[in-house]
């Protein structure tokens, strides 16, 4: 299983989300000083309802505990989008 995969299993699991997209974006970092080490940069979009009543910060670390070792072993940089569906459905 591919880091995107392995992303999109640990994010379905822990939110059940109603959309999630998990872009690599790794090879917009080449030469980078964390990209030297093998570990990604990924983009993610999370829309769930296991995110309502939460502000930004409680989300993220939602995404981030969602993930865990991953952050330590295969990814450097995790851009974090993360709404209700109430929210997405307004944007």
């Amino acid at each position: 299983m591919n880091r995107v995969e392995q992303i999109r299993t640990a994010l379905q699991a822990a939110f059940h989300p109603d959309l999630l997209e998990v872009e690599d974006d790794s090879h917009r970092h080449a030469g980078h000083a964390g990209a030297r080490d093998g570990r990604g940069h990924f983009n993610v979009t999370v829309v769930s309802a296991a995110f309502a009543g939460k502000g930004p910060l409680a989300r993220h670390r939602a995404v981030y505990a969602a993930v865990g070792e991953m952050m330590q072993t295969d990814i450097h940089a995790l851009s974090i989008k993360a709404l209700t569906p109430a929210e997405a459905a307004g944007s």
